[in-house]
């Protein structure tokens, strides 16, 4: 698959569609970094009148996965990938349009080669923060990955 936004979003709709359905969307991708944008909406709500927490996390782990992915696939080999943990911290509410930015491709592509390097299982923990349409963090989700190169 071309890493394209367009080609994500529609990938979403077949295999997250859960994501899809409330509103997760891929904005950006590079080489770097991703951004993944969800709005605030009837469907996605909380009692409290913000973002579901859950929703908040699938846009985050998208931001961090999608980079995952792409640096696997220009790696030309076969890589496990799995979430082993994640930490969420919520700092205000979610309302209107979040983006959700991670900024650690390097670091995630650095990670891969050291595990293609060694054969060994890595674990890298990337970051992603939530924005409200003002700039101001309302989340910020950390995720620990482990990669390994299957043999």
């Amino acid at each position: 698959m071309k890493f394209t936004p367009r080609k994500i979003n529609a990938f979403l709709f077949f295999k997250l569609p859960s994501a899809f359905f409330t509103g997760v969307r891929v904005k950006s991708l590079s080489d770097d970094s991703a951004e993944v944008k969800v709005t605030y909406r009837w469907v996605n709500q909380n009692p409290f009148k913000s973002m579901f927490w859950a929703v908040q996390g699938m846009a985050s782990e998208l931001s961090t996965g999608i980079l995952v992915m792409k640096e696997i696939d220009a790696s030309n080999r076969k890589i496990s990938m799995l979430v082993t943990n994640m930490n969420g911290t919520f700092t205000k509410k979610a309302t209107g349009k979040i983006r959700f930015e991670c900024n650690d491709g390097k670091l995630i592509r650095e990670t891969i080669q050291k595990s293609i390097n060694t054969g060994e299982g890595q674990t890298v923990t990337v970051t992603s923060e939530g924005f409200n349409e003002e700039g101001v963090s309302v989340s910020k989700f950390e995720y620990e990955w482990s990669l390994k190169v299957k043999s």
